[in-house]
Order: structure tokens, then sequence, then C-alpha cells
């Protein structure tokens, strides 16, 4: 009987056996797996911290490239001018104001020149706190500038236009003016130093009430793309 019973069995045993075998396996393969991604997903974190570490560098460095370039063609050597970062742009993209990293604990105060390299002008410090300055750029419509047509000695005044652009106002309409001529700061009113470079004449037109010329002037810089400054602190 007992060998009767195990010929009827064996069939079911074998296939009970294959099958844990193959239970058995699978269980490790699961196993191992789950320990490959378990491994993978630590190396992915690795990787995305070490590409994290590299772009911080990168942008360290092309940081320090960007100073080191905007003080060599600075007028820091004409002036006692502080280096510093745009940090904030005004967020409506009119182009009125600017944020830069610098403040009271550097020195600076309302109604400084901010310029660009090579004495470009881009507007004045407004709103001073301890390590920010809010900048209003000479688009910011309250902004007003004396200046001076370096080619012909036309007088007026450079105003925005509600962050839309720059305008030679209140030009006698005597005084000669043509398109392309440089314009910069007249230091008249004391206010400012002279020689600031402004830009360019760019078009020519009377103004609404008919008693002076104005001027539209093209920016020597673009004032978004900006990302260093330097505040002017004696002038």
């Amino acid at each position: 009987m007992r060998g009767v019973f195990f010929r009827i069995s064996y069939p079911f045993q074998k296939t009970f056996y294959l099958l844990s075998g193959d239970i058995s396996g699978t269980v490790n393969f699961l196993g191992s797996i789950s320990d490959l991604k378990k491994e993978n997903e630590n190396l992915i974190k690795e990787n995305n911290s070490l590409s994290s570490e590299v772009a911080l560098l990168k942008d360290e460095k092309k940081e320090n490239e960007t100073l080191r370039e905007q003080l060599n063609l600075s007028s820091r050597k004409k002036f006692d001018s502080e280096a510093s970062f745009v940090i904030g742009l005004d967020p409506q993209k009119l182009g009125s104001w600017m944020i830069i990293d610098k403040g009271t604990s550097s020195g600076l105060a309302e109604n400084m020149p901010v310029i660009a390299s090579e004495g470009i002008l881009i507007g004045k410090t407004a709103e001073v706190y301890a390590n920010t300055t809010k900048v209003n750029l000479l688009t910011e419509s309250s902004s007003v500038i004396n200046a001076l047509d370096i080619e012909t000695g036309a007088k007026g005044v450079v105003r925005g236009e509600y962050g839309l652009g720059i305008v030679l106002d209140m030009v006698a309409q005597t005084d000669v003016l043509n398109s392309g001529d440089t314009i910069i700061t007249s230091g008249l009113g004391g206010d400012l130093p002279k020689g600031l470079l402004i830009g360019k004449v760019q078009e020519i037109r009377v103004s609404p009430d008919k008693l002076f010329q104005q001027a539209i002037i093209l920016p020597q810089v673009g004032y978004s793309k900006t990302d260093v400054v330097f505040v002017i602190k004696n002038k």
C-alpha cells in the first residue's frame, strides 16, 4: 500500500517541490530588484546632490568672473564706488526699479548715483536698508536728471516715461540736437557728477506745448540685463 501511495503522490510532491523552488527563486529575484531599486534611488539622490553642488560652484564662478570683469571696466578709480549685485527687478517688467545687495552697512544712502560698467548712469538709490537698497532707474516716472548733449552743448533734463523709456526734455528751440548725439549728466544742481553717460539721441520731436525740443534717448545698457552695478558714494 505504501508503495502505491508514494507512486500516486510522487507527481504531486515533485510539482510542489518545483513550485516551491520557483517561489523561492521568485522571492529572491524580487528581493534583488528591490535592493537594486533602493541602490539606484540612492545613486540618483547622490547624483542630484552632486549636480546641485556643481551648479552652485558654476554660478559662484560666473558671479566672480562677472564681478571681476565689471570692476575692471567701471569708473571706480574716479569715484568711491561700492560694487553690488542686482538681486531683484520690477516684477511688472516696467523697468522702474531694481534691488541690490548692499545698504547702509556698506555706506550707502539715498539719492546716490548708480552706474553700470564704464560709468553708465542707470539710476539713483531710493530706499536704503541695512543690507539691501531699492534703486529707481532712469525710466522711473519720477526720475529727472540734468543732462547735456556732448556734441552740441544743448542742455535739458532726462526724465523717465513710466518705465517705458527715457526722454530728453526742456531743450530750447534754439539749441541743436542731432540723431546719434551722446547725452551725459551735466552736473547742474550738484546732485550728480558731470560726465556720466546716459545714452544716445534716437529721435527728435517737439514738445506738446511747442515751446521746447524733446528727444527719445536710447540707453547704453539694458537695465533688466545688468547683473552688477556700482553706487557712487562721493559726488
